[in-house]
């Protein structure tokens, strides 16, 4: 790659997307594409949607938030559908501050930091392009130029909103610059970026003693009062507060709730009227979205404040809080070791599964649903079928707690427990044991939990254990009936045949002696037990898999050994269980003999090749799962 030709392309690219010309060039350009006079908010949620949105059993999933927000999907459904769909459509809740709020590291900051960025190369596009009046410190929307008398004939005219005023800056410039010819003043198009502070502000709390309310609205320029002569001139302000910035994107408060309160009244004219006092200066106009975050106990200290309550009525309260799902918490860890340095250390599989069981168990509320315990629970949670429990159970389920989720173990802990594991004992692999003592290790340097948190933390521990000894087991499993395969296909075919006389009150041919047999219940029985089919359950199982198997026929297609996974899934237990002892002492001896040898080399290379294990941790799987098998 060409490091400098692509940077060469990138700066190519700005130019070639620049574009200036006078008032009259802009209309002309709103006449073809109205789009650039949208809204702070309808942007937002147009960025949102030119990701693409999906509909998945009548919830929608939005990929923009994909590559970062995991788990949460129910969350920022409710945030894009209530807050930014409705904001977009001018409804009154774009006159709302958006306050997400949540347990710390449960992604709050991530979704702002990826508005942020998304309206950054949002609008380096042609549907997301923003023009401004050239030489504005607010980046103004040029359609404040337009007097308000004559602005509902050409809205009408342009399929346009126009609200706002032009700031006390481009008031001046109008009259001083262009002598009032509204069509002469220069526009030009500006891309939102935050290290240049167009289109993005941020504010921080900071000691309210040294804060000062400039950092928000701008402040005098001191150095020009003497050439311009008074405070209320426009040339001798600074409109370069986070407010001023912020105008036609976003504002981020963070720790909102931290801020002294003189701060945060800026923001009732703002969000109720859409615009701020400064200075000696009318109101100013500005366009954007208030966002902030907090975690739950400081927010539940500010509403417990009477004198706040006029700032409370004006926010819209999103909680975010943690996922619960397992296999979505999986890619929280590989995301956040992914961008550390060190990524050149192997993580066995079930590794980080391991860490999330336990996490996910501490985040879950006990269920008044009768046979329904954590473990099944975390299941469904994570879309996994449990018996004699149906889709309306988990959205019962999900519905019992609104507080579910807004408590338990953070990602940041796991991973800092995990980063511990990786440089202490400079491993060159680390599997789920090593994960699960390192999380152990640290509940006793956990500084906010109880003990009766802890006890019951040790207690998930010990069930994310019996997890894993299950998955490492089936890992074995079918690593070494992958060396059986003709067998499994066998058992397999043998299954269907007998559940075909079954189900057509029909006899079995015995395939050497050509007798007619009964269908062999124990066997049927025997593999169907593997997966927990009950007595009662067996007839609509096997009926179940007729059906399958006649509608692969239609279609042409061949009903095999991997069509149904609940089957294959049951042979290849049904088939291990026969294989136990052979592989209890193929794994265990410590003296193999040629033929065990031959055996352990086939599996290890299966468990490299197809299941993402290293030699390391292949081989302390099986060693470990000889021992599982011995006790």
């Amino acid at each position: 790659m060409d490091i400098f030709k692509r940077i060469s392309e990138y700066q190519a690219e700005g130019e070639r997307l620049a574009w200036t010309g006078n008032f009259k060039d802009y209309i002309e350009l709103l006449r073809k594409d109205p789009s650039p006079a949208m809204t702070a908010h309808a942007r937002v949620y147009e960025m949102i949607e030119s990701y693409g949105v999906e509909e998945v059993g009548g919830r929608k999933t939005y990929k923009f938030f994909e590559q970062e927000i995991f788990g949460l999907d129910r969350a920022v459904e409710k945030l894009v559908e209530e807050y930014f769909h409705s904001a977009a459509r001018r409804l009154d809740v774009r006159k709302r501050i958006l306050l997400l709020m949540g347990p710390v590291s449960g992604g709050k900051s991530t979704i702002v930091t990826m508005l942020k960025k998304g309206l950054e190369r949002f609008s380096r596009t042609q549907k997301g392009a923003v023009y401004s009046i050239k030489g504005c410190p607010m980046h103004e929307d040029p359609l404040h130029l337009i007097p308000h008398e004559l602005r509902p004939e050409i809205e009408k005219e342009l399929n346009v909103r126009i609200e706002g005023n032009l700031c006390p800056s481009c008031q001046m410039r109008l009259q001083t610059e262009y002598g009032g010819n509204i069509e002469d003043v220069m526009v030009e198009r500006v891309f939102i970026s935050e290290d240049n502070r167009v289109g993005i502000g941020t504010f921080s709390p900071s000691d309210p003693k040294s804060q000062d309310i400039a950092d928000l609205t701008g402040s005098i320029d001191f150095s020009t009062i003497t050439e311009y002569g008074s405070e209320s001139d426009p040339r001798a302000y600074r409109f370069d507060g986070e407010l001023n910035k912020a105008n036609r994107g976003l504002m981020e408060f963070q720790e909102m709730l931290k801020c002294d309160e003189k701060f945060l009244w800026n923001l009732l004219s703002l969000t109720q009227e859409g615009n701020f006092k400064a200075g000696r200066f009318a109101l100013i106009s500005a366009d954007e979205l208030i966002i902030a975050h907090t975690n739950e106990s400081e927010y539940k200290s500010f509403i417990s404040n009477k004198k706040n309550e006029a700032l409370q009525s004006r926010m819209i309260v999103m909680p975010i809080p943690y996922n619960l799902k397992v296999s979505e918490e999986e890619k929280i860890y590989t995301k956040l070791i992914g961008q550390s340095d060190m990524r050149h250390i192997h993580i066995a599989p079930h590794a980080l599964r391991s860490a999330a069981i336990f996490s996910i168990l501490t985040r879950l509320k006990e269920t008044k649903k009768q046979g329904m315990d954590l473990v099944k629970k975390m299941r469904m949670y994570d879309g996994q079928e449990v018996e004699g429990f149906k889709e309306a159970d988990l959205k019962e389920m999900q519905n019992e707690y609104i507080e579910e989720g807004m408590s338990g173990i953070d990602p940041r802990y796991v991973i800092n427990r995990i980063s511990s594991a990786l440089i202490k004992h400079d491993m060159q692999c680390i599997n789920a044991l090593d994960v699960l003592r390192a999380l152990k290790d640290g509940l006793d340097q956990h500084p906010s939990i109880t003990k009766e948190e802890r006890e019951r933390y040790l207690n998930f521990i010990s069930i994310a254990r019996k997890e894993y000894d299950s998955l490492a087991k089936k890992e074995i499993q079918k690593a070494f009936v992958y060396s059986f395969e003709e067998s499994a296909r066998t058992l397999f075919e043998n299954y269907l045949d007998n559940i075909e006389a079954y189900c057509n009150w029909a006899k079995i041919k015995d395939p050497l002696t050509g007798e007619e047999m009964d269908p062999d219940e124990r066997l049927m029985r025997s593999i169907e037990e593997q997966i927990g089919v009950s007595e009662n359950a067996k007839k609509a199982f096997r009926e179940e898999i007729l059906i399958r198997i006649s509608s692969y026929s239609r279609k042409g297609k061949k009903f095999d050994f991997t069509s149904h996974e609940r089957l294959r899934e049951a042979v290849e237990k049904k088939l291990f269980a026969d294989l136990k002892d052979i592989v209890k002492i193929t794994t265990s001896t410590k003296t193999p003999d040629e033929s065990q040898l031959k055996r352990i080399n086939e599996v290890t290379k299966r468990l490299i090749d197809e299941h993402q294990y290293c030699p390391v941790c292949a081989n302390e799987l099986l060693r470990y799962v000889g021992s599982l098998l011995n006790r």
